[in-house]
């Protein structure tokens, strides 16, 4: 089973995507846009580049901790992933990264549509009567 990209909503109304892996664990986090389409154009640019190894920007933070960031062929960082305690853990999640982007289903959180008959209350309609 391929992992899943998630898009959210910040504290400040931006859009968001996480990519998880088939475990339910968050291996790469996107920047903040301020329009939906600008965060699916970002899933599909990790889509592209995740397979690339040269894409990937290792690092090691001032407190020693291992993290990666993700880079579209223009340079820019699309994703950036937690911090691990060891560089072989950053690598197993760079590892993870690459087998689980490519193929990756999306879960849209900000669309509230309703599906046809289903029984869930959306956030909007809690306090309706």
């Amino acid at each position: 089973m391929a992992g899943k990209f998630e898009i959210y909503k910040d504290k400040a109304g931006e859009f968001r995507f996480r990519l998880k892996a088939n475990n339910g664990q968050s291996i790469l986090a996107s920047e903040g846009y301020k329009a939906k389409s600008g965060c699916t154009n970002g899933i599909a640019s990790v889509r592209k580049n995740a397979p690339d190894d040269t894409r990937y920007e290792r690092r090691t933070t001032e407190s020693g901790k291992f993290r990666f960031n993700l880079k579209s062929g223009n340079h820019q960082v699309i994703g950036t992933s937690e911090s691990y305690e060891s560089e072989s853990a950053r690598n197993i999640g760079i590892e993870s990264v690459k087998k689980n982007a490519p193929d990756a289903s999306i879960s849209d959180t900000t669309d509230l549509r309703k599906p046809p008959g289903s029984p869930f209350l959306f956030a909007s309609e809690r306090f309706m009567i």
